[in-house]
């Protein structure tokens, strides 16, 4: 059980539009959440936090001095403030602009306008984030359970590798690309209880992984986790045929991500 609670967040909330500055605040009131704090810009965030280390940043996608993906990558690459959740609320539709944010390593993406029931979805992964609660496992020692996390983008491997610590996940080792990977495995002569890859990357992608893993070293065993932000229909079921275990969208969410665990390798 969670020590925190949705009402106990502190939050800063970065919004240059007051309208929707007040409508989003209505919704975190409403959850009883009273430690928010509001600003325009990112400046003003930065100073912000200086004095006030909110645990959730929620953020619209352009601001007035940078847009949220130079905002948030700011935020993911200081050994200081990276700790710090951060949702994207927006209604920014490009899946170009929006896979940025997904691999800078954010809680939550919603829409403009969203549903409350999103809203709370949203906080309650925040503080599966924020305070993790370990996994148990009839089958497995999850401190010794070995993961291997495939990505190019090292804030998403970082933000995979986070949730997956959150969760007594101790022995992770990453590889920026499938290429990488499958000399890792080779190298490891094939240690590795479980994989979690993205989909796209230079060199090989996650699904030429997945079908190397699978039909060239022979092991059909092995759970495969992709994620991925592809929406397209046909991609994702040529995806699927490749043999992986389970697909994810980005964000990586906690709950979602321990479910599916528990699925692959209790079940499995």
């Amino acid at each position: 059980m969670q020590n925190i609670h949705i009402s106990d967040l502190s939050i800063l909330l970065l919004e240059p539009s007051s309208t929707q500055l007040k409508v989003i605040l209505k919704h975190l009131q409403e959850e009883g959440i009273v430690n928010i704090e509001g600003v325009s810009t990112a400046e003003q965030a930065l100073q912000s936090i200086q004095s006030f280390r909110p645990d959730l940043i929620i953020s619209a996608m352009y601001l007035p001095d940078m847009d949220a993906t130079d905002f948030i990558e700011s935020i993911k690459s200081d050994d200081e403030l990276r700790e710090i959740a951060v949702m994207l609320i927006s209604s920014e539709n490009s899946w170009s602009v929006l896979d940025k944010v997904r691999q800078a390593g954010v809680v939550a993406i919603l829409p403009k306008p969203f549903s409350h029931e999103d809203l709370k979805r949203a906080l309650r992964n925040t503080i599966e984030f924020i305070d993790p609660q370990q996994m148990e496992l009839e089958y497995y020692d999850i401190e010794k359970l070995r993961v291997l996390v495939v990505d190019d983008s090292k804030l998403a491997r970082k933000h995979i590798s986070r949730v997956l610590e959150n969760m007594g996940i101790t022995q992770i080792t990453q590889a920026q690309d499938g290429k990488e990977a499958v000399a890792l495995f080779q190298q490891a002569d094939e240690s590795f209880d479980l994989i979690v890859t993205d989909y796209n990357m230079p060199e090989m992608d996650g699904q030429e992984l997945t079908e190397y893993i699978r039909h060239e070293m022979n092991n059909a065993f092995i759970p495969i986790l992709m994620v991925t932000s592809e929406h397209n229909e046909a991609r994702l079921s040529n995806i699927q045929k490749a043999g992986v275990s389970a697909i994810f969208d980005k964000p990586f969410e906690p709950d979602t991500v321990k479910e599916v665990l528990y699925r692959v390798l209790e079940e499995g």
